[in-house]
């Protein structure tokens, strides 16, 4: 169900995304644009992410503590709630497709499947657990993306597909190495890890912007 609506919100959000880049590269500012949104999306979630993945590491490392099984919060005080089974929740189906929908944009205009965004908003806003949310993200990064592409080239014409045919057969075997360490590594270890790649590359766009 999860799934369903982060696709159904991300579809949604990908017509939207496709017409603002259309819009953008009109004016001739989707490079900056592009670029800026970047910097500020993965400055943010990179942060937020290692600082919260450390927290949650030293917290383990300390005597055991009584802790309360579930943490209520906004989420869980909105309406139209359904029962999501594999991810043990019972919340608003609202959060989820709101997700979908900001993911959906960024693909369009960033070139990006979303992940970057969706997992961290998965994990910390709707409060879903690590290990589902990686499956459940790629199962709506697969038809959103797929979307998005065909999309962009019957309207905007910028798909290389020679490039991402080698990109493809680089994609598929590096899948195979993160699914053998996604299940050696420790949830945390797992946040910590995305945070970093984040900040890196992060950090390589904002020098490149300011360097330009």
């Amino acid at each position: 169900k999860m799934g369903l609506i982060l696709l159904l919100g991300g579809l949604l959000g990908a017509s939207a995304g496709v017409y603002i880049f259309k819009l953008l590269k009109e004016i001739g500012q989707v490079e900056l644009l592009v670029t800026v949104c970047y910097v500020v999306f993965l400055g943010i979630i990179g942060f937020l992410m290692f600082f919260e993945s450390l927290s949650s590491m030293r917290r383990q490392n300390q005597p055991q503590k009584i802790r309360k099984i579930k943490r209520h919060t906004w989420v869980h005080r909105l309406p139209l709630k359904m029962r999501f089974r594999a991810s043990n929740l019972y919340i608003s189906a609202i959060p989820p497709f709101i997700i979908g929908i900001v993911v959906g944009v960024l693909a369009a205009i960033m070139g990006v499947g979303g992940g970057f965004i969706m997992v961290p908003a998965m994990i910390y806003i709707i409060g879903m657990p690590t290990k589902v949310v990686i499956g459940t993200s790629l199962f709506q990064i697969i038809f959103v993306t797929a979307f998005t592409t065909i999309m962009h080239a019957t309207q905007n014409f910028t798909v290389d597909a020679m490039l991402a045919i080698l990109l493809i057969f680089g994609g598929v075997i590096g899948a195979q190495i993160g699914v053998r360490l996604g299940v050696k590594l420790k949830a945390e270890q797992l946040r910590i890890l995305l945070s970093l790649i984040v900040l890196g590359v992060c950090f390589k766009l904002a020098f490149d912007l300011l360097v330009t």
